[in-house]
């Protein structure tokens, strides 16, 4: 039992030089914990070996915390190991604070070596299921969606906006996940595709629980470790779902006449008819994402299969004031109105969504009335430093039990 009277934590890392998206995010949050009284330090991958000599001299026992994304800084990275064994934060007795923005079923490896203080962060409730169920030995693991930022003091009034549509993110051909499918053979190949059906088919179906019907269905009785070690060689069933949607959906509006502003690489090998209205501007940083939002009338979220989570373009767009035009989960049902604060689509009638667009542009007062209650709902409970702010008290209060 960790010995609450000697935690004290002042003192927080976080870390730049990796994901691009996860360092904006790390520096958001180093924002919001500076003005929460913390000293922070952020490591740059980069430059590790000069600055893991001044993390030494900032680091003290049971005073430190470091809040990282997807493990970065405990996935064995070379510069964190101690030579007589172990690494650097349990050594120092740091307590990490580790957000996972993708399904648990990535992170395998890391996950079953996980530091001495550690807590675990998943962005949708269906994650903390599956790590109870597979890994039992993370005691500490609990929900914290993503965040929003704002950008813009003086925003952009809402007619003036030059942007019908946008939509922030990269683009994967399906295809490419293609000898992931056929490289085992025929048998293999059936059933990775019959499992690929399925989740088309039944899109709020979340991906782990779709491959371990499968599983049972063609093997009866499978252990966990079995089914756990089937989960993390079968990803590319996930990245194949996700993107065989995102090329969807943006080729149904395009090919129905619907001027689409796309950032995020990749758009340049999307099959459509209408490449006319396909506007790509090419890979950018997330602070130009934002602002572009800050232009634009309607901003498209696609979830990256998240069925109780959020992705972090709703709440951006909402700061932006812009519509939110989202498929939705079950978290995203709890939190905001359709048609009052966001605009929801379906997976399952996709041949709708160029309606909802065309909807929204006919009646731009009323969009704007979205937008407005979609940015003070957003403002109030959805930015980095209300994240800030629950971190702080899960560190407050480390090594006693949280009330529910």
């Amino acid at each position: 039992m960790t010995d609450i009277k000697k935690w004290n934590i002042k003192k927080l890392i976080l870390f730049q030089g990796g994901v691009e998206t996860l360092s904006y995010f790390s520096f958001r949050l180093a924002e919001a914990f500076e003005k929460l009284g913390y000293e922070v330090f952020i490591f740059d991958l980069k430059k590790d070996v000069e600055d893991y000599a001044r993390l030494l001299w900032f680091c003290e026992a049971y005073e430190t915390a470091m809040v990282t994304f997807n493990f970065i800084g405990i996935s064995g990275e070379k510069i964190f190991e101690i030579n007589n064994g172990g690494t650097f934060w349990d050594h120092r007795n740091i307590l990490c604070l580790n957000i996972v923005v993708d399904h648990p079923f990535y992170y395998h490896k890391p996950l079953t070596n996980p530091p001495l203080h550690y807590i675990q962060f998943c962005i949708d409730r269906l994650h903390i299921s599956y790590m109870k169920k597979f890994f039992p030995n993370i005691s500490k693991v609990s929900f914290l969606p993503l965040a929003g930022t704002q950008v813009c003091e003086d925003f952009q009034p809402y007619h003036k906006r030059e942007i019908d549509l946008l939509f922030t993110g990269n683009y994967t051909e399906p295809k490419k996940f293609e000898s992931y499918i056929t490289g085992s053979g025929k048998e293999y190949e059936d059933f990775y595709r019959s499992i690929i059906t399925d989740l088309l088919e039944h899109t709020f179906m979340p991906v782990d629980k779709a491959i371990e019907g499968h599983i049972r269905a063609e093997l009866g009785e499978v252990s966990k470790d079995d089914m756990k070690s089937c989960m993390k060689n079968m990803i590319f069933i996930d990245l194949y779902v996700r993107f065989y949607f995102r090329g969807l959906i943006i080729k149904t509006l395009v090919d129905n006449g619907i001027k689409v502003h796309v950032l995020g690489a990749g758009w340049d090998k999307l099959d459509c008819i209408h490449k006319e209205n396909l506007v790509n501007g090419g890979s950018v940083d997330s602070f130009t994402c934002i602002r572009q939002m800050g232009n634009a009338k309607i901003s498209l979220n696609i979830m990256p299969w998240l069925k109780d989570g959020a992705h972090d373009r709703i709440f951006n767009t909402m700061l932006s004031k812009s519509v939110s035009l989202s498929d939705s989960s079950a978290y995203i049902d709890e939190l905001f109105l359709d048609r009052k604060e966001i605009m929801l689509y379906s997976l399952e009638r996709i041949s709708e969504l160029p309606q909802h667009v065309l909807y929204l542009l006919e009646y731009p007062k009323l969009a704007e009335e979205i937008a407005e209650a979609g940015y003070r709902k957003a403002g109030k409970y959805h930015t980095w430093e209300h994240r800030a702010y629950e971190l702080d008290k899960y560190m407050k209060s480390y090594g006693v039990p949280l009330l529910p």
